[in-house]
């Protein structure tokens, strides 16, 4: 049975966002330098497997900081898509004081923090933080997360 949805991090919603727009925009931005048009295929092809994509609060303002670093004219368009993705998103808020209390606040930072802290089998994490995806494996097994590296046409 498929996931509910998926949450992704940081760096595949930026992937998502900008390849939502225009995948040929994906190679311009400097965060997404070592990514393709394909890896945004494989990811799309990823997340149709669900109903849904899942969202945080802390991802969503690492994606807008990112997207911001992005020149014009494709900033505006790329900030609108981003504004239509919200809208069609679950977003899940968890405190940072939850999150903090975690051993793995300290090991992965506050955003990834809340990932490890959602992601399930229901609605796993697709990832390309190795930390992360390790943290989650000991977590709650092999369904709480995907590592998109392998998938990846590198």
């Amino acid at each position: 049975m498929p996931p509910a949805g998926y949450f992704v991090d940081t760096n595949l919603l930026l992937l998502y966002i900008i390849g939502q727009e225009d995948p040929q925009i994906i190679a311009k931005h400097r965060r997404l330098e070592d990514y393709s048009e394909q890896d945004y295929t494989t990811l799309m092809d990823l997340l149709a497997q669900a109903g849904q994509l899942f969202v945080t609060p802390n991802t969503l303002t690492e994606a807008s900081n990112l997207l911001g670093q992005h020149g014009e004219p494709e900033r505006s368009r790329l900030f609108r898509r981003f504004q239509h993705i919200i809208r069609l998103s679950n977003e899940i808020t968890v405190a940072s004081i939850q999150a903090s209390s975690h051993r793995v606040f300290v090991r992965l930072g506050l955003a990834d923090a809340v990932l490890w802290e959602v992601a399930t089998a229901e609605t796993p994490l697709i990832t390309v933080d190795l930390s992360l995806y390790l943290e989650l494996i000991a977590k709650g097994g092999v369904e709480t997360a995907i590592n998109f590296n392998p998938l990846r046409a590198l």
